[in-house]
């Protein structure tokens, strides 16, 4: 734990956001405003994870003409029928390629049929540890994306021998049995649902992360923070997650600022720098 006294800044605001989907055409009418806003805010770096292969030149696009920008490469657990590893690999030596992801398990949308369940979990996997070993391989840490299947994605971080890269568990689910893969070099992004009235769970186990495992996120377009909720999230409002963060562990927003973005250079930006 790392003390309140240690950690008191007074200078300005600087703030990673390390997981943002600006290549979503959400963004085409208004991205460099969007970047103003965030810029005026003190966002000082974003990350677009990848997701969806399609839109991978897009990200690569945006990281190039904007130099707050740096983007990942793979394939989310929704598109696992897109992974095509060479097409990757032609991007993940990029300067401006931080990371691998993001990848994981999600079992909230299987089909309903046992078998063809079976078989998507069964994908799911392979495509999930084919993302470990090209983390391994190219030395990049992971984006974990888990929904609804803690219990398999820990195993496969642990067998995989994961903790050689480490990475972020992206929009952190708030299951306890996780936590413990801080010991493994993962940290934890925490984003809008922090502020939500039914976000409770995440509130509460907050605390038990270690500090210097935490980073913030938007996840944006998607789970805009209380007060905007409903409306398209953006990088500028991580400064609402980091509020609430301040006031849950009782640590000055300034402490909070500096402590997730030493956190994110940390993991993301001393390797390519």
């Amino acid at each position: 734990m790392i003390s309140n006294k240690e950690w008191v800044y007074k200078d300005t605001t600087i703030i990673i956001d390390t997981h943002c989907h600006l290549d979503s055409e959400q963004y085409n009418e208004d991205i460099n405003e969007v970047l103003n806003k965030a810029s005026s805010e003190g966002i000082e770096k974003i990350i677009i994870p990848g997701a969806d292969i399609n839109d991978l030149e897009k990200a690569v696009m945006l990281s190039e003409i904007h130099p707050q920008i740096y983007f990942s490469v793979g394939i989310h657990p929704y598109h696992i029928d897109q992974y095509d590893e060479e097409y990757l690999c032609k991007f993940i030596t990029h300067p401006k390629c931080v990371a691998i992801g993001e990848c994981g398990l999600d079992y909230f949308r299987l089909p309903e049929d046992e078998e063809e369940k079976k078989q998507n979990i069964a994908l799911q996997k392979k495509i999930f540890i084919a993302q470990i070993d090209l983390a391994k391989r190219y030395n990049k840490p992971l984006i974990i994306h888990i929904r609804d299947a803690s219990n398999d994605s820990k195993a496969l971080l642990i067998q995989n021998n994961a903790k050689e890269v480490g990475g972020v568990l992206h929009c952190f689910n708030a299951d306890e049995q996780l936590l413990s893969l801080s010991d493994h070099g993962f940290y934890f992004g925490i984003g809008g649902v922090l502020t939500f009235k039914n976000g409770k769970k995440l509130k509460n186990v907050l605390s038990k992360i270690p500090q210097d495992k935490l980073v913030i996120e938007t996840d944006a377009p998607y789970l805009t923070p209380e007060p905007f909720r409903g409306k398209r999230n953006e990088p500028s409002y991580t400064t609402y997650v980091a509020d609430m963060m301040s006031e849950i562990l009782e640590i000055p927003r300034c402490t909070i600022e500096h402590l997730t973005t030493q956190n994110a250079n940390k993991l993301f930006f001393e390797k390519i720098a």
